[in-house]
């Protein structure tokens, strides 16, 4: 959903939105964002209720569980992390997220936001403010459409992670991960085999309730293997079949 130059729009003698620029439609991400078969007019509308001003440096929050639910977000570029605080004071890391990816849908049911969200790296969003997209969801059954599509994958993940959590091996988990990123970035026109990991070791353990020297071990493990290849925060995944054999 990449910033463009406001366009005046130009008008038919029904005084109807004829054409005007879209910048959502300029987006390497839109096919991801937005739902197919949107109509001119409705992307116009649509589009003018995003906000794309936002940029948030690395470590910056994007919100926090004490902040009331207004918006949801869009990852346009960079990467996030949610985390959730615990009773016992630490932070549990509870996902990462990456451009074309939706932040905020857990809180569509609560007036606050129900973790807090922090850039990974130098980052950019697109707001979406909620009333807003409510008044034009009424018009729009795709874009309603959309994000039951996207609630229901994050329920999906929400129970892949219980299942990782609870019933695999260190390895298996680890293995997994990899494979999952490199599917989300596969499926935004990335490299699957080769990508960064914007994350640090800490909050991968965090998130796949491993120590750290576990994933640093299994890591070198994987590489001494020839399975991946480690340079600085790239990540080469070399043996895809044998890393998906892993994931039991």
């Amino acid at each position: 959903m990449a910033q463009v130059n406001n366009v005046t729009p130009l008008f038919n003698d029904l005084g109807k939105i004829e054409d005007e620029h879209v910048a959502c439609q300029d987006c390497s991400l839109y096919r991801l964002c937005l739902p197919l078969g949107l109509h001119n007019n409705d992307l116009i509308k649509l589009d003018k209720i995003i906000n794309r001003t936002a940029s948030y440096k690395r470590g910056q929050p994007l919100f926090s569980d004490q902040d009331t639910f207004k918006s949801l977000f869009v990852v346009r570029s960079g990467s996030f992390k949610t985390t959730i605080s615990m009773s016992n004071g630490r932070d549990q890391v509870t996902g990462f997220y990456f451009p074309g990816e939706f932040i905020g849908l857990d809180a569509i049911h609560h007036d606050f936001y129900q973790s807090t969200a922090k850039a990974l790296e130098s980052s950019a969003v697109c707001e979406l403010p909620y009333d807003s997209l409510q008044e034009i969801g009424n018009e729009m059954p795709q874009l309603q459409l959309q994000l039951l599509t996207r609630l229901s994958k994050e329920l999906s993940g929400d129970k892949s992670l219980m299942l990782l959590l609870g019933k695999k091996t260190s390895d298996e988990k680890l293995a997994t991960y990899l494979l999952s990123l490199s599917k989300r970035f596969k499926d935004r026109g990335f490299s699957a085999t080769e990508f960064q990991l914007s994350m640090s070791r800490g909050d991968i353990a965090n998130h796949l309730g491993l120590a750290v020297e576990t994933v640093s071990r299994i890591l070198s493990r994987f590489q001494e293997r020839g399975l991946i290849i480690i340079a600085g925060k790239t990540i080469t995944l070399r043996e895809m079949d044998k890393l998906q054999k892993l994931c039991g």
